[in-house]
């Protein structure tokens, strides 16, 4: 039996825009994949979820002010809890041009406002079979 992707989808911070991490949430449990629904969280309770509830894939979406130092704190949060294998996704109000850095600091997408829910969804079934090869 294939196991489902298991999603954790969380709004670092104290930003209170919902409703496309809502919109993810759904596309993504349309496509057949688990998704836990944490809302607002810090960044260092994140990465405990994601070990609890032994995730593959965070999804942080971020529509306030703050991005790159709360992404940072969620990426230094997961290596502190000594994860390797989750796949972590960013949507929501990111600038092109900290797209790169983002990647650098190990970013596995980063889907800016307006992004095709098709497009996310795609990228997480390919990060998962990618994942699921290698082993």
């Amino acid at each position: 039996m294939e196991t489902r992707t298991r999603v954790l989808m969380a709004k670092p911070g104290i930003d209170g825009h919902w409703r496309g991490a809502k919109i993810v949430t759904t596309a993504l449990r349309d496509a057949g994949m688990e998704v836990i629904f944490a809302g607002n969280m810090s960044p260092e309770a994140i990465a405990k979820v994601a070990v609890q509830e032994d995730v593959d894939v965070v999804g942080l979406s971020i529509l306030a002010a703050g991005h790159m130092r709360l992404i940072q704190r969620v990426l230094q949060a997961l290596q502190e809890e000594k994860v390797k294998d989750i796949a972590v996704v960013v949507g929501g109000t990111i600038p092109q041009e900290d797209i790169p850095r983002l990647k650098e600091l190990g970013v596995d997408g980063v889907f800016p406002s307006g992004s095709k829910t098709e497009l996310i969804v795609e990228f997480v079934k390919q990060k998962m079979s990618q994942k699921k090869s290698s082993v």
